[in-house]
């Protein structure tokens, strides 16, 4: 009985995957164009796949599986969609999509972090879907240009910017691809740009057991010319910033063996063991929580821009709720982060209004470094309050334009503020308790 409802379930998440995989061909998103000054553009690949279930493992013959052969006519895209969903493996498989850990580097703004594979445009570059396409064959060994990966469309397009700063840094175009073989080809990562790929499946990103939280040291965005024992300070005052995340669950995972982080050896003499370990801590107290984010014990955590972007998609896929477990980043310290609620209180209910009568939506992914904007005017958004979006009328994103985000709109300008009004309340509360400090101890040396 368990085995049958699980069948269903699967099934069900298959209907709903092939709808979403066909909404996305007939509503290809608008290019955007690089706001001025900023001449930086990168692509990124979701890849998908569907994972047989081992009752409904397809069998291999000679010369290819059964109805495989040339032809003359090139189905359609619809066609071959059509064909690869209705094999009795896909029926009964699992869809996945592929991630990244991107490899430990100093100065790396991305450094480990769960991404999909990708990169920045170069010259030579044909256009951006080509960046896709040349990234993902330079980071994994995978070949998008295979006749077994299907291009589907794409995803909003958004502008990257600084999270603070506002500055646009690049326009960042996420492609979408379906891999229609039930074997996967050998990977081959580029130690140098990634540590490991995860293969994880739609069900876990989808299932609210699986949201968590991302917790982030900011305080070198706040004090970028200021030492350990500034940034030191902030950190006491602010605790660390909170974003939305998902905890990712991988059926199938590959590393580099060839990088340190993948394995360090432990005979080491035991003065410089004493001296590493000493300099490392200080080094880690300095830097934050990401200091430690290319430990391989730390679980894996799929937030910020790459989260923005996956929830654009999964939010097409029932219960179509995917952003609405999203929740606005906050800091831990109870009171900054009492403090920002009060400030942004009116804002949210305006925002959320505003999108409930059919406003501007909001397409923002923030991280502890940047955020990004993507362009539309349906209620398909990572503000959590959105009832989802169906699957569109044919071409409606085509007439999409280019809009600021609502329900994070003046959000980051509030919270910047609610950092301030804390900080100067603390100050005062410092002062003032170094001043009864100060009578107490007149008053004791007077007596």
């Amino acid at each position: 009985m368990p085995e049958e409802e699980a069948d269903t379930k699967s099934q069900n998440l298959i209907g709903a995957f092939q709808e979403t995989l066909n909404g996305l061909i007939e509503n290809p998103y608008p290019y955007v164009s690089n706001p001025e000054g900023c001449k930086k553009r990168a692509s990124v690949a979701l890849i998908l796949r569907v994972r047989p279930g081992y009752d409904h493992w397809p069998e291999t013959r000679a010369g290819g599986r059964e109805g495989e052969g040339a032809e003359d006519v090139k189905p359609s895209i619809h066609e071959s969609l059509d064909r690869f969903f209705a094999q009795d493996w896909v029926k009964h498989g699992d869809p996945e999509a592929v991630f990244i850990k991107r490899a430990a580097r100093v100065g790396d703004r991305w450094t480990s972090h769960v991404a999909l594979p990708g990169g920045k445009r170069d010259p030579d570059d044909e256009d951006d879907k080509a960046v896709a396409i040349r990234e993902t064959a330079e980071e994994i060994g995978f070949d998008l240009t295979s006749p077994h990966a299907l291009f589907l469309g794409n995803l909003p397009e958004r502008v990257v910017s600084t999270s603070w700063g506002k500055v646009p840094i690049m326009v960042l175009c996420p492609f979408v691809f379906l891999w229609t073989e039930p074997e996967l080809p050998p990977l081959k990562l580029q130690p140098t740009e990634v540590a490991s790929t995860h293969w994880v499946p739609l069900r876990i990103l989808l299932s609210p057991s699986s949201r968590t939280y991302e917790y982030v040291d900011v305080s070198d965005r706040f004090a970028r010319r200021g030492g350990a024992v500034t940034k030191s300070i902030i950190r006491s005052i602010l605790g660390k910033m909170r974003f939305s995340a998902i905890r990712l669950v991988p059926s199938e995972s590959l590393y580099c063996s060839s990088t340190a982080e993948f394995f360090s050896p432990e005979a080491l003499d035991a003065g410089g063991a004493s001296t590493t370990l000493v300099g490392s801590r200080l080094y880690n107290l300095y830097l934050g929580d990401h200091a430690g984010s290319s430990d391989r014990s730390r679980p894996l955590l799929l937030w910020g821009l790459t989260l923005g972007m996956l929830a654009d998609f999964l939010d097409q896929m029932p219960p179509h709720n995917a952003v609405k477990l999203w929740s606005y980043p906050t800091f831990t310290s109870l009171d900054v982060r009492w403090i920002i609620n009060v400030l942004t209180g009116p804002l949210k209910r305006r925002n959320r209004q505003r999108l409930q009568n059919g406003g501007v939506e909001n397409q923002t992914a923030m991280d502890s470094e940047t955020e990004a904007v993507a362009t539309g005017d349906n209620p398909w958004f990572i503000g959590g309050l959105s009832n989802g979006m169906k699957s569109p009328s044919k071409g409606m994103n085509q007439t999409r334009s280019y809009a600021v985000g609502v329900m994070l709109e003046g959000y980051y300008d509030m919270a910047r503020r609610g950092v301030w009004i804390a900080a100067s309340f603390r100050l005062l509360a410092t002062a003032a308790l170094a001043v009864q400090l100060v009578r107490k101890y007149k008053s004791f040396r007077s007596s």
